[in-house]
C-alpha cells in the first residue's frame, strides 16, 4: 500500500493537471511562473503540465506567453449543461416567452459567487444586447444573480458579502454592500430582480428565480434587451409572466414555487424601488 494515505488508484499527475485547469478557468489566464507559484509547482512542471494541455487543445498561449483554458472546455462544459434537467424543462417556458416578448431569454445558476448563462433563446430583433450561453458575469450586478442572491440561506449570504468586492460594470451598478443588501430583500419580497443598466450601459433585465427539489433557488430565467425597447413599464408588464413560468418550472423540478409568490404585493410604487 501506498505510504502517503491516497487510494493505490490515484494519479497525482493527473490531479495536478485538473489543478492548472481550475486556475486558469479562474483567473482568466496566467504564465508558468504565475500557475507555479499559485499551486506550489516548481517552474518546470508547470511549463510542462502548461504544454501537455495545450497540445490536447484544453489551454491556448497567447504572445504574451499567457495561458488561458481553451475552447474545448467550454465545449465539454456547455455538453454537461445540454443534460441538465432544469434546461429540458426549462426550454419551452424560455421559447413561449421570447415568442411573446420578442426579447432574449436567459437561463443562469449561481457558481461562485457568479452567474453562468447556460441557456439561451436570442431575440430576433436587430439591436439586442445578450451574453453568450457559457458565460460568466458578476451576480451582484445582475438580475438573474440578484434574484438567485436575494433567496440564498442566510449563512451563504453572509459569506458572499464578507468576501464579494463590488465593482463598477454598469452606469448604474450598486458600489455599497448596504444598498445591495436592502436591494436584496425587496427582491425576496417582490419575488423578481431588475437590472437597470448595472453590468452594462443599455441593458435591462428582468428575472425571476427558480427553485429545485431542495427549495433552493439554484436558477433563474431573465428577460433582456436594450433600455431604449425594454422600458420600466415593459418590465412591469412582463414581470408577472416571467414569474408565473418559473413557478411552474420550480414545480416541476419538485421545487416549492410558493416561498416566493405569496410575498410579492404588487403595486404602483415599485418603480420607485426599481433598481434592485
Amino acid at each position: 500500500m501506498p505510504v502517503t494515505g491516497k487510494k493505490y488508484f490515484f494519479i497525482g499527475s493527473l490531479a495536478k493537471g485538473l489543478d492548472v485547469m481550475e486556475l486558469l478557468v479562474e483567473r482568466g489566464d496566467a504564465s508558468v511562473s504565475e500557475v507555479a507559484r499559485a499551486l506550489g509547482f516548481n517552474r518546470a512542471s508547470s511549463h510542462r503540465f502548461l504544454s501537455t494541455l495545450q497540445e490536447l487543445g484544453y489551454v491556448d498561449k497567447s504572445e504574451q506567453a499567457r495561458y488561458s483554458a481553451g475552447m474545448k472546455l467550454l465545449e465539454m462544459g456547455l455538453r454537461l449543461a445540454g443534460r441538465l434537467e432544469v434546461r429540458k424543462i426549462s426550454r419551452p417556458y424560455m421559447q413561449l416567452l421570447a415568442e411573446t416578448f420578442k426579447e432574449t431569454v436567459n437561463l443562469g445558476l449561481y457558481d461562485s459567487f457568479e452567474v453562468l448563462h447556460v441557456d439561451k433563446i436570442d431575440s430576433l430583433e436587430i439591436l439586442r444586447i445578450d451574453a453568450r450561453s457559457g458565460s460568466r458575469a458578476p451576480a451582484y450586478c445582475t438580475a438573474l444573480g440578484k434574484v438567485i442572491l436575494a433567496f440564498l440561506p442566510p449563512d451563504e449570504q453572509a459569506v458572499f458579502f464578507k468576501q464579494v468586492k463590488l465593482r463598477r460594470h454598469g452606469p448604474n451598478t450598486i458600489r455599497s454592500k448596504k444598498m445591495l443588501k436592502a436591494a436584496l430583500a425587496r427582491i425576496q419580497e417582490k419575488g423578481f430582480a431588475v437590472d437597470d443598466e448595472e453590468l452594462s450601459a443599455g441593458l435591462r433585465c428582468v428575472a425571476a428565480p427558480i427553485f429545485d427539489h431542495n427549495d433552493r433557488a439554484s436558477y433563474a430565467l431573465s428577460i433582456s434587451g436594450p433600455a431604449v425597447r425594454l422600458s420600466l413599464k415593459r418590465i412591469e408588464r412582463i414581470q408577472p409572466r416571467l414569474r408565473k413560468c418559473c413557478r411552474e418550472i420550480s414545480a416541476k423540478l419538485g421545487g416549492n414555487d410558493g416561498r416566493y409568490q405569496s410575498r410579492h404585493r404588487p403595486g404602483a410604487d415599485w418603480q420607485t424601488r426599481h433598481r434592485s
